[in-house]
């Protein structure tokens, strides 16, 4: 079996292709545009459609403007579709600026895009070309919403899910920063703000109803949601009946990456933050800490990771799995280094060093 790691950087996408998950041949900058220096943009999003292994890349230059590029043969050739695939309708008089995240549903062809300003897109062709769902630009909480430091952006797309029991194809969970966490029932066709027990600590009312600066939700193979949030780390089975903290243990209640197992309930992978103000790993230490009872403790499982003083943070899309049985655990830092453990041991190996600052990692068998 092979694998196949994609790394999206702020100055181009890389690759890395892996027999064993131990020796990696890297790849890039890759050359997504074939006019000169198209090779140099911010590569933010990254998704590989689990039917059909097309890899979508959410890329933006200042020069060319922002866009979708796809590869049909993972990461050889890359291609742009012929018309413009996303954009807001002319009447919201609102400019799209990027793809924060791609996400697949059970259904071949559909792919939802979620964008900054705070947008979400659904493609049927695979993501060669989107429409906006509408009634979530047009939620009457939208002039409320806010840019959080990085922008304004949904960031987190859970299709089928709204509670840990079971899935549902009309349904969706999504999360935004500044925003909070919503969900839809009905296709989309109305959304609930779930938000209960969520500390924004930046607002008059720390507890709204609506409006906290959730960093990133991941859904744990039992379907229990785990979520980090602007200081605070949650889990709830349902997030309309309320979030609990599960914080303690943590060296840091901030943090941008969450990362659940695909196959073992409870057990999440999180990287601490020193605070709001101070956007350093905690303790200036590389380390992840891994959960095993749903949040109920935390360890350091740093084995192989730099022990010097280290100042690279993981953003909330540069931690991830590739799902295999045994599985892989992967993350990039705005260092530049990208680390993976692949059985079960919690050892780290470093895949790459020095690339310009990790923005998003995938990773596939394939």
């Amino acid at each position: 079996m092979a694998y196949l790691l994609v790394i999206g950087t702020r100055k181009g996408l890389f690759t890395a292709r892996s027999d064993d998950r131990k020796r990696w041949e890297v790849d890039g900058p890759h050359r997504l545009d074939p006019v000169d220096f198209a090779n140099m943009m911010g590569s933010y999003a990254v998704g590989i459609d689990p039917h059909t292994r097309r890899i979508l890349v959410g890329s933006e230059s200042s020069h060319f403007g922002p866009s979708v590029w796809f590869s049909d043969d993972l990461g050889a050739t890359w291609q742009e579709p012929k018309e413009q695939p996303i954009a807001f309708p002319p009447d919201t008089d609102t400019s799209f600026t990027r793809v924060w995240q791609f996400a697949f549903t059970d259904k071949p062809g559909v792919v939802y895009a979620g964008v900054e300003p705070h947008g979400l897109f659904r493609s049927t062709d695979g993501g060669e070309s989107y429409e906006i769902v509408r009634a979530l630009y047009d939620h009457p909480h939208r002039p409320e919403w806010m840019p959080g430091a990085g922008g304004a952006a949904i960031h987190t797309i859970l299709p089928g899910r709204v509670t840990a029991n079971g899935t549902d194809p009309h349904a969706m969970t999504v999360a935004m920063s500044t925003g909070g966490v919503y969900r839809t029932v009905d296709d989309g066709a109305s959304w609930t703000p779930v938000n209960k027990g969520i500390r924004a600590g930046f607002q008059p009312d720390e507890y709204p109803e609506f409006n906290q600066c959730v960093h990133k939700v991941a859904v744990a193979s039992d379907g229990v949601f785990f979520l980090q949030n602007h200081h605070g780390v949650y889990r709830t089975e349902d997030p309309a009946a309320g979030w609990t903290s599960i914080a303690d243990g943590l060296p840091s209640d901030f943090g941008f990456a969450m990362v659940a197992h695909p196959h073992v309930p409870g057990t999440v992978l999180n990287f601490p933050v020193i605070s709001q103000e101070v956007h350093l790993p905690a303790d200036h230490k590389l380390r992840a800490f891994r959960t095993d009872d749903g949040g109920g403790s935390w360890r350091s499982v740093s084995a192989g990771l730099p022990t010097d003083p280290y100042y690279g943070i993981v953003l909330r899309d540069a931690a991830c799995t590739d799902g295999a049985d045994v599985p892989g655990f992967y993350f990039g830092t705005r260092s530049g280094d990208v680390f993976a453990t692949t059985d079960e041991s919690a050892e780290w190996q470093q895949v790459v060093g020095h690339l310009p600052d990790v923005l998003c990692v995938r990773a596939v068998e394939v």
